[in-house]
């Protein structure tokens, strides 16, 4: 059986992984972390340097700040560390790559097995039509949603541009009277409403004729499951920085 120390229990999709986590008689939640401690099976604490439980993994999605002292932690307790929490910066990206040296880390901005699968089919389609089709990533996520644009959609677009002969310059969202729309150009646009979990479209727009690819998660249960795979993989594997494209060819 995996023990799992479960950073931001008390989110969203902390209360996601618990309930699919007490669906697996091979998971566990031996301690969480959490800023608003609660009633919970499992002893939860206000930071991870207080957590006493032993465990092979752990598994994040709380804040981007609170990366850097569960990173720490993960380090001097020598644990596999997941981390799924979104709007991570470049200080934060960078200690991931610098704790990978020591332990096993994984990291995606979208745990989706299917947004993942969307990126293999936009790196096959970019190069042929790069040239020629203007790119554009339209992203629609709730009204509690505090980064724009998403992770996914950076992600999303860094994908694309790494399969480009030239690279797009980002433009977030357009606004004014004399916009040029450049084929060097890519735009990523935010939507925020309601109880949209997250979606994400595609446009390759040509000359009379357009290309759609759209991702749409229809409950979190999606990332939870992504995040769970993730973390028993990464159990099992040597120190490194870990990415969904490696859990898709393993």
């Amino acid at each position: 059986m995996k023990r799992i120390i479960l950073s931001g229990c008390n989110g969203r999709m902390g209360h996601v992984l618990q309930k699919l986590i007490q669906k697996n008689p091979d998971l566990t939640v031996v301690a969480g972390i959490d800023r608003v401690p609660t009633d919970a099976a499992f002893p939860i604490y206000a930071s991870a340097q207080e957590v006493q439980e032993d465990a092979d993994i752990i598994i994040d999605f709380s804040h981007y700040t609170a990366v850097p002292n569960l990173l720490a932690f993960a380090l001097d307790k020598k644990i596999p560390v997941v981390v799924a929490t979104t709007g991570l910066e470049d200080k934060e990206k960078t200690l991931l790559k610098e704790a990978s040296q020591s332990i096993p880390v994984f990291y995606s901005a979208n745990m989706s097995l299917g947004i993942n699968v969307l990126i293999k089919a936009l790196q096959a389609i970019t190069p042929s039509v790069e040239a020629d089709f203007n790119i554009e990533i339209i992203e629609k996520h709730h009204n509690q949603k505090k980064d724009a644009p998403s992770g996914t959609a950076l992600l999303l677009a860094d994908s694309i541009n790494d399969v480009c002969d030239v690279k797009k310059d980002y433009v977030f969202g357009r606004s004014g009277n004399d916009n040029e729309n450049k084929l060097s150009e890519m735009g990523i646009h935010a939507v925020r409403g309601g109880t949209i979990p997250g979606e994400h479209t595609v446009i390759y727009a040509g000359d009379d004729e357009i290309i759609e690819l759209k991702h749409t998660a229809l409950s979190r249960d999606i990332f939870a499951n992504g995040a769970l795979k993730a973390g028993v993989f990464l159990a099992d594997q040597s120190a490194g920085l870990y990415s969904m494209s490696d859990l898709l060819d393993a």
